[in-house]
């Protein structure tokens, strides 16, 4: 069999590639906390549930491309709390989030093209290209200045006559950085005067912590030259749903990008219905989501800063943060971990950082972990994950 040369350079997920390895430990009946993946615990609203149960239709027929219209008004109303002012027909709704970041590339570019993406960077995005036949160029940023932007002069000198657009997300998976509205209007003059497109991954902009978001339309002159890619599986804690979309008030992207809506049918309808439910939801919920995240994030910190060697940015937003390890090789350690490690019967899976960056080298002492598991469990987790840095170090002679 043949496969093709695109298909074979789409880097392993280093969020899920380690997941073998983890299975054999449970079939041994070891206890596996999980900090490699963002999957809340958080209950999924029961509005979203009451929704979909009320569905009575005899045939589950196809929907709009588009998406429900109900559903896109619905998500204009809710975009008005950002200052985004968006009409139903700014919106297409897509199966996930990750339908709506392909179908920017798709539209923005032709193949060969070149898009810049702040590493680390979440690392689907490397996937996505490839699928557009597109080139990613990183655009390092540091965890010793918290993954700020550069500045524009550094920005501008990743530019080429290829490029077509910068992606980011804000806030940061995996950074949890938040990005100022000096420097998202930074961003915005760099795309006018260089004729690019921003596309913004806003799918935390509810999970902020310090500062404030700021949606990149909610800026004056950004409509023609951003897109924002959107997802309720986090917000929600609904991540089976796959329901996203992707937004943007310049007529001509959205009308490209329908095409490959149309190619594809519709996205799901049920979760659409049950979305609608979702977004009924009180102010109230989400606060209640963000101090319960913001208190595992002060716990993970504290914890972090109890292993001796290791250093975390605290992260601003999202539930992720990139933490630096006393270790040689934080893919080999998640894996040791995974193999050879026992706590009392536990042990802990991480994502190995280095696939969170573009540029060969980088993160190989760091991993992301994700901050979903509630406080106490997490605390378990992290003591676990300091025991085992040490019983590496002492293993390998590192120390």
């Amino acid at each position: 069999m043949n496969i093709s040369k695109r298909a074979l350079k789409i880097p392993a997920s280093p969020i899920r590639k380690l997941i073998p390895y983890a299975d054999d430990a449970k079939e041994e009946g070891v206890k596996v906390y999980h900090l490699n993946i963002g999957q809340p615990d958080i209950v999924t609203p029961e509005q979203m549930w009451s929704k979909i149960k009320e569905v009575q239709d005899k045939v589950l027929s196809y929907g709009p491309s588009n998406g429900l219209l109900e559903f896109r008004k619905k998500l204009s109303n809710y975009y008005e709390k950002h200052d985004v002012d968006i009409a139903s027909e700014d919106i297409i709704v897509t199966t996930g989030g990750s339908e709506a970041i392909l179908f920017a590339m798709m539209v923005l570019c032709d193949p060969g093209d070149e898009i810049i993406i702040p590493e680390p960077y979440y690392a689907n995005y490397n996937g996505f290209a490839s699928y557009a036949q597109v080139n990613v160029v990183p655009l390092p940023t540091k965890a010793e200045n918290g993954f700020r932007l550069p500045d524009k002069k550094a920005i501008e000198s990743y530019i080429s006559n290829k490029t077509k657009a910068i992606v980011f997300s804000n806030p940061g998976n995996p950074t949890g950085v938040v990005y100022t509205k000096e420097e998202l209007e930074m961003l915005l003059e760099i795309a006018k005067e260089n004729d690019l497109v921003l596309v913004s991954d806003e799918v935390y902009s509810e999970f902020v912590y310090e500062g404030e978001f700021h949606s990149i339309l909610s800026l004056e002159g950004a409509e023609e030259y951003s897109v924002i890619t959107d997802s309720i599986s986090k917000r929600y804690s609904a991540c089976g749903a796959r329901i996203g979309c992707l937004i943007s008030k310049n007529v001509e992207l959205i009308a490209a990008a329908m095409k490959y809506a149309q190619a594809r049918l519709c996205p799901p309808t049920l979760e659409q219905k049950g979305a609608i439910g979702a977004l009924d939801v009180p102010d109230s919920y989400y606060q209640d989501v963000v101090n319960e995240y913001d208190g595992r994030r002060k716990t993970l910190i504290e914890k972090v800063n109890s292993i001796v060697g290791a250093f975390c940015e605290p992260p601003r937003g999202a539930f992720y943060t990139i933490v630096k390890l006393p270790v040689d090789d934080t893919e080999k350690f998640a894996k040791w971990m995974l193999t050879d490690f026992r706590s009392n019967g536990a042990t802990t899976m991480v994502a190995p950082a280095a696939g969170f960056y573009g540029t060969p080298g980088s993160g190989k002492d760091e991993v992301r972990l994700a901050y979903i598991l509630e406080k106490e469990e997490l605390a378990k987790a992290m003591d676990i994950l300091r025991e085992g840095v040490y019983a590496y170090q002492k293993e390998f002679n590192l120390k």
